[in-house]
């Protein structure tokens, strides 16, 4: 009998998770909440675009088509390919739309039976003759329930969606306190454009945050409202944005996504050699580093407003904050349509936000680009108290997964997307690849206490060495030949995929690298 495997999610993730799982010659069922595909991409602000070049966001079998000449492709550009690619490999038929998972529940062991369990699963197999998964789900046009029954179950609902994010404010001086519209970005982007431009136009908008939503809200609001109704942008911590991935001429992938470069970088369960060679060369990394701010102050008048950042460009990667800043975005701020003002903390009065200096930011809407809680979206897809408690990580964005994808104790489970490197799509397909040679049992897992301690290992690394004070959730923006190199090894593939030893160690790794085992 062919087993049965839920997906959770039909974006990047989900897709790729349904196409590996299919040629393993299991079952895939994918339940997506919305009524097409694309995850994230389905619904963005007008002016929305990749944030890599689209070479590191592809699929490894499938590149984008000769008509996409752009590096950066648009949201109707990203749609389309992955639109395409489902279509290729004939997913749309596993595909339930408009179905949301309410839950998910464990049957066929008790929870004393599990705490008990010294290896995976119990037997340290993908499958269990006892064990089930009862996914609960929700027809999103009809409210009807039903309850699904599956081997395993692939988690690609990803970090940024659903749950928003909202800072935390004074008793009584929250957005009930406010006489204006408050909402998140997540609700403006759900708008149509045409839709959005009548609800801004001839309002003051303030918008909090300062990445890639906020920025890009900030520019459309700024594009409707000119210097009449400027917007204000309200921000934390100023942020290394790039205009382009070129540094005097050479791309940052060469120089950072290279095997030679991640010589240079610690790494988690390191030697001695290794950690020597890091700790000796990271002055050169440090100048490198250097180089790359020197010239984004070049090509962007960062200093001019106070926007150059205390932290450097190598904090940026190592925490994967570092963005894109949308074309002339500057321009509005020196045409007075943006203006920017820094503060640690806000809170709300009748008339707009108050912000740390005391100084009043009047105004009719407030849209929050502040991220989102993937870790309390993920913890409440379970039914069971034990199961939400172990999802809980060293911090709000964080969930302690072996490899970034299994929790040694949650039985025939997979998380797909919760981990953040070069390109979501890159990084997703490798955790597919691993998913599923696991579920054909090409290699097994280890021991509960080995993947607890590898966890507790990669989490100190991540905090000690790598992010620092920094750190919010697992990034491995430069290393991603290396968590590729260990899922590799993992799977029993050749983790070398260059020819020769010159493209081997200078070469940029991409993901048609491995596009085969």
């Amino acid at each position: 009998m062919e087993k049965k495997v839920a997906i959770i999610g039909a974006g990047v993730s989900g897709l790729g998770a349904c196409k590996h799982v299919l040629a393993k010659g299991f079952l895939p069922v994918v339940f997506e909440s919305r009524s097409g595909l694309g995850g994230v991409w389905s619904k963005t602000v007008e002016i929305c675009k990749l944030q890599s070049p689209k070479e590191y966001y592809r699929f490894s079998d499938f590149p984008w088509p000769d008509s996409v000449q752009t590096d950066y492709p648009t949201q109707k550009q990203v749609l389309d390919y992955v639109q395409a690619y489902a279509e290729h490999f004939g997913l749309l038929k596993h595909v339930k739309f408009n179905t949301k998972v309410v839950s998910l529940a464990y049957e066929g062991t008790s929870d004393d039976e599990m705490k008990a369990w010294s290896l995976w699963n119990g037997t340290d197999k993908p499958f269990s003759n006892k064990g089930k998964w009862n996914i609960t789900i929700e027809d999103t046009e009809t409210l009807v329930t039903e309850v699904y029954q599956f081997d395993f179950v692939i988690l690609c609902s990803g970090m940024f969606s659903d749950v928003p994010n909202f800072p935390e404010f004074p008793p009584n001086k929250g957005p009930s306190a406010f006489n204006g519209k408050v909402l998140h970005s997540k609700d403006y982007s759900a708008m149509d454009h045409e839709t959005a431009t009548k609800f801004v136009k001839g309002k003051r908008v303030t918008v909090v945050g300062f990445h890639k939503s906020a920025l890009d809200i900030a520019m459309e609001c700024s594009a409707v409202n000119g210097a009449q109704h400027p917007c204000t942008v309200i921000y934390k911590n100023e942020h290394w944005h790039t205009i382009d991935h070129n540094v005097y001429g050479f791309s940052l992938q060469s120089i950072f996504l290279n095997r030679f470069s991640e010589l240079f970088f610690h790494k988690p369960g390191e030697g001695y050699l290794a950690s020597l060679v890091a700790t000796i060369f990271y002055p050169a990394v440090w100048a490198v580093s250097k180089i790359v701010e020197s010239d984004i102050k070049r090509k962007i008048p960062m200093a001019k407003y106070g926007m150059v950042p205390k932290h450097g460009y190598l904090d940026e990667l190592n925490t994967c904050t570092n963005g894109v800043l949308p074309e002339k975005f500057y321009d509005r701020v020196e045409e007075g349509s943006i203006e920017l003002k820094k503060s640690q903390s806000m809170s709300f009065c009748e008339k707009g936000l108050i912000l740390d200096s005391d100084a009043l930011v009047n105004a009719d809407l407030v849209i929050f680009a502040t991220g989102f809680r993937g870790d309390i979206k993920l913890k409440e897809t379970f039914e069971s108290k034990r199961f939400q408690d172990l999802m809980v990580g060293t911090s709000k964005d964080s969930v302690p997964l072996y490899r970034g994808i299994i929790h040694p104790q949650i039985p025939q489970l997979a998380v797909i997307g919760f981990l953040s490197s070069v390109g979501a799509l890159y990084t997703a397909e490798m955790q597919s690849r691993w998913v599923t040679e696991l579920l054909d049992e090409k290699f097994k897992a280890p021991s509960i206490k080995d993947m607890v301690e590898q966890i507790k290992k990669w989490d100190e690394f991540m905090i000690t060495k790598h992010a620092g004070k920094f750190y919010t959730r697992s990034c491995y923006m430069l290393l991603h030949i290396f968590y590729n190199d260990v899922l590799c090894k993992d799977m029993g593939w050749n983790h070398h995929r260059k020819k020769g030893f010159f493209a081997e160690f200078f070469d940029t790794y991409r993901p048609s690298d491995y596009a085969s085992p």
